[in-house]
């Protein structure tokens, strides 16, 4: 098992031992591939996605069985929403145990088969090489996911001679990667003939690693842009044809866009519920093409007019290929007209406004740092707010968990220690992975995290409030800790924020301390998400 990893280049493994793991440890022992031990087995999977999406390429995270596994779940789910390469490793009791109910018995590939790419239940050893090589060619192929190979005990304990199985070959699963010359024939001319093109492009893009070549098309051919919350820092958040996040979390002009323009292009997008409110209002207002690894997505949430199946690295250069060109001018002057000014958000004293305090955040951090989001208002806040340069955006859209923060930074980390890496979460958010400061301490990763504190689940809060006349239920974050304290307890800097006077110096300090650090923002309990 350990051979397979070194042979797919693997350096870096996070993960949480266990009795059915435990030969795989054992072999660990003998290799310089580094283990990561989180403090907790979802961490380990979340802390492996930060790592892939930062590398592009598949991490590994390994757990035992029963609980351990379980506790992983989570994590697999949210990658699998995402696209996110991984392959996880899971102890399983003795073969001839299974299905007797033993002592931390989960039926774990049949539990994760809806959220993974593919399962393994390896039954005799000599498969090993070969399912490690298949499991890392479907996560990393076609639309990027995480696979899992179930190793029972007495398997891993098995000798075998270890040969390279050769190249994989999967009967049925042949993923396409260029565009049909027909179809994008067909895309070309109705850019050429669209009056009012919009580009849309979601998290699809980067894990084809195509951001180069979807800028190179947008400047060529002069498109407007606008991207789901995925889709963030496809284009920096100043460039000239970027309109904004679509959505109702939306900036208006990106929606305004969507529902004005005459051609709607998708790249890597699957355009759910969050992102388009009406798609049967706009299949009858607007042709759509949709351009997407899985043949599958195109057309789910929202008709197509011109179906495009392909890598979107690869389609996007075959249309840079074609260099379709039009006559919308009109539209690009029209949607400039458009652009608001920056809003105003006033302060409330004694607190911090959180928007403003994320500008002044990402304008200080440097050019291509990693700015972590985790859900809840938080993450409406940041996705608004955060001014990507060359940076990266990273998040959970599809399954929206909770505690994913801080472990993705540790993972993102440690994918390039030369990139500042900040996390923000709130204080819900927060006390589901504050113990992976110990993650961070003990493996000497230098990860910045601020904490939006008001007190509440805000998001949940705004629900409350807005659909069920106020009455709030379990909501109240009453009885949390002191973070000082708790940075205290980490050894960690703790720097706390209450008005917008106080923000410059504590982010400069806060930025500039060359370890990790805590950063507390004091938020109105008040405090809308938009």
């Amino acid at each position: 098992m350990v051979k397979c990893l070194e042979s797919q280049g693997i350096s870096v493994v996070f993960g949480y031992p266990g009795a059915t793991i435990a030969p795989f440890y054992d072999a660990l022992t003998q290799s310089e591939i580094r283990h990561i031990l989180t403090r907790g087995e979802q961490a380990a999977g979340h802390a492996a996605s930060g790592y892939a999406r930062i590398t592009g390429k598949p991490a590994v995270c390994v757990v035992t069985s029963g609980p351990g596994s379980t506790n992983l779940f989570t994590a697999l789910a949210t990658a699998y929403a995402d696209s996110i390469p991984l392959v996880a490793i899971t102890g399983q009791v003795t073969s001839e145990l299974l299905g007797h109910d033993v002592f931390q018995e989960v039926d774990t590939t049949g539990a994760v088969e809806p959220f993974t790419k593919y399962t393994y239940l390896v039954k005799d050893a000599a498969e090993i090489p070969r399912v490690f090589q298949e499991a890392f060619h479907i996560a990393s192929t076609g639309r990027k996911g995480p696979v899992l190979i179930d190793m029972p005990v007495d398997i891993q304990k098995q000798v075998i001679e270890f040969k390279n199985p050769g190249e994989v070959n999967i009967r049925g699963y042949k993923p396409r990667v260029k565009g049909h010359p027909m179809q994008l024939k067909r895309v070309a001319q109705a850019i050429s003939e669209a009056k009012r093109p919009l580009l849309c492009v979601g998290g699809g893009v980067f894990s084809a690693n195509a951001e180069k070549y979807v800028r190179e098309l947008v400047e060529l051919c002069n498109l407007p842009l606008v991207s789901t919350m995925m889709g963030i820092g496809v284009l920096p958040s100043r460039h000239p044809l970027f309109y904004g996040m679509i959505g109702q979390s939306g900036v208006p002009l990106a929606n305004r866009a969507i529902e004005e323009s005459d051609l709607l292009i998708l790249i890597g997008a699957r355009v759910a519920d969050r992102a388009i409110a009406s798609p049967r209002r706009l299949e009858g207002a607007t042709s759509i093409v949709h351009i997407d690894i899985d043949a599958s997505e195109i057309g789910k949430n929202v008709g197509t007019t011109i179906p495009l199946v392909g890598d979107a690295a690869a389609v996007t250069q075959q249309l840079i290929e074609c260099a379709p060109q039009g006559e919308w001018e009109k539209w690009l002057t029209w949607l400039d007209t458009q652009r608001a000014a920056a809003p105003s958000y006033p302060e409330t004293p004694g607190y911090v406004e959180p928007r403003r305090f994320i500008r002044y955040l990402s304008l200080q951090m440097e050019e291509n740092a990693v700015y972590v989001a985790d859900v809840g208002e938080n993450q409406i806040w940041s996705a608004r707010a955060h001014l990507v340069r060359s940076g990266r955006f990273l998040t959970t859209g599809g399954m929206g968990t909770m505690g994913y923060s801080v472990p993705a930074a540790i993972g993102a980390k440690l994918a390039d220690p030369s990139r500042q890496v900040i996390a923000v979460c709130g204080d819900g958010s927060f006390q589901m992975q504050l113990t992976e400061l110990a993650t961070a301490n003990q493996h000497g990763v230098a990860v910045k995290i601020v904490v939006m504190r008001n007190g509440s689940l805000g998001m949940v809060r705004e629900i409350q409030d807005h659909s069920y006349g106020g009455r709030q239920i379990a909501v109240a974050l009453d009885g949390s800790p002191d973070f000082g304290g708790i940075a205290a307890a980490y050894g960690i800097p703790f720097w706390r924020v209450g008005s917008m006077e106080e923000a410059p110096e504590a982010i400069a300090g806060f930025l500039n301390h060359p370890g990790s650090a805590l950063l507390e923002c004091i938020v109105s309990p008040k405090e809308e998400s938009i």
